[in-house]
């Protein structure tokens, strides 16, 4: 498990470090550097798989603009505040008390920055940052798919590298190829299922969202695609199969969600940015206890969120021992001048904050009292 992530000069930050825990979640106005914080570690998955973090020279770095991430340039990335002394790009990240550090040179007009230096020895940061670089990591964008007639069929993405997309683009084609995979977990799984496979794990989360619903999943003959279909009710009461264009746009939106939790392993690394997005507020509680639910089944969750129901989802889930309160961390970020800066209060194991900031999820209380008013 990732234990902290480190920042220098990049985007938000001039420097910053910030406990991450088996849940950690992130929230703050817009611009703040939440989105930082989730990029940074898919702009290190990016250049790994590129294998670009091994080598002190022109021949690796950060690539700032790949199938996770599109950065820029240098000029775009680097922090607007830093200091002649310190004018270099580092990301580190710490897993079992051990810290992993890239620092890369600034190049104002280039997308890859050269590594200056890297961890001297390439197989302990393969096996103790498996969850980053391994097996199990997804990264699902806040530009997520939504409803259409047709989705992508990829072997290589959804079934050898088990990937949903950064956007979810290879859902539909990873339900398909995957929908009988036996889920272990009991936290994921509907309670009384007569199946265990990971299409009934989903059908049932889905329902939090809409109830009812059932979800299909088959391939166009003659073309490399896929189609998605949802229906309603079972048995005599089964309505219609019906195209996701003519179903809310919220179901499709959350589904990447719904199947990057259902599906987590023990040791995966899910980053979700705004999973609450066209979802009613019932929904997005719902969305809190699933990641709950993922945790339990052993996976880490990075979650940025601007929705107060997902942040109350998850201190119920403590008040009720779904997870325990130092198994979360909660960020709230603003900005501070140039710079970002991030606002940690502990939860305790009834669900309470030891502080709530001025500008945290605090609007409903400024709108009740000018109504009062």
């Amino acid at each position: 498990m990732l234990e902290n992530i480190g920042i220098t000069n990049f985007k938000a930050f001039a420097r910053q470090d910030i406990a991450l825990a088996p849940f950690t979640l992130l929230t703050g106005l817009n611009s703040s550097g939440k989105s930082t914080v989730l990029q940074s570690l898919a702009l290190l998955r990016q250049s790994h798989e590129a294998g670009l973090l091994d080598d002190v020279d022109d021949s690796g770095g950060f690539l700032l603009n790949g199938g996770l991430v599109q950065l820029g340039t240098g000029q775009d990335v680097r922090h607007e505040s830093y200091t002649e002394d310190d004018p270099d790009i580092t990301l580190a990240v710490t897993t079992g008390q051990t810290r992993y550090q890239w620092r890369t040179r600034y190049g104002r007009e280039g997308d890859l920055l050269s590594l200056l230096d890297a961890p001297a020895d390439s197989a302990p940061r393969a096996h103790h940052l498996s969850s980053l670089f391994g097996h199990g990591f997804q990264y699902l964008k806040a530009d997520r798919i939504g409803p259409d007639v047709s989705y992508p069929r990829s072997h290589d993405a959804a079934v050898r590298r088990s990937f949903l997309g950064a956007r979810g683009e290879h859902t539909v084609n990873f339900l398909r190829a995957h929908q009988d995979d036996t889920i272990t977990a009991s936290s994921l799984r509907r309670p009384d299922a007569p199946s265990t496979s990971l299409r009934e794990a989903t059908d049932h989360w889905m329902q939090r969202l809409c109830p009812g619903v059932n979800i299909e999943t088959v391939d166009i003959p003659g073309t490399d695609s896929v189609r998605l279909s949802y229906g309603f009710g079972s048995g005599v009461s089964a309505s219609n199969r019906y195209r996701p264009t003519n179903v809310g746009f919220g179901l499709t939106y959350a589904l990447p969600i719904v199947v990057a939790c259902v599906s987590a392993q023990p040791g995966s690394l899910i980053l979700l940015e705004n999973p609450e997005a066209h979802l009613h507020p019932q929904g997005q509680t719902w969305l809190a206890y699933l990641a709950v639910a993922a945790v339990s089944a052993g996976a880490q969750i990075i979650m940025e969120t601007h929705s107060d129901h997902v942040l109350n989802g998850l201190r119920i889930a403590v008040k009720n021992s779904r997870i325990p309160a130092a198994s979360v961390a909660v960020h709230f970020f603003r900005r501070n001048g140039q710079t970002s800066e991030v606002i940690s209060p502990s939860m305790s194991g009834d669900g309470m904050l030891s502080d709530w900031p001025k500008g945290f999820f605090d609007e409903w209380e400024s709108s009740l009292e000018q109504l009062l008013d």
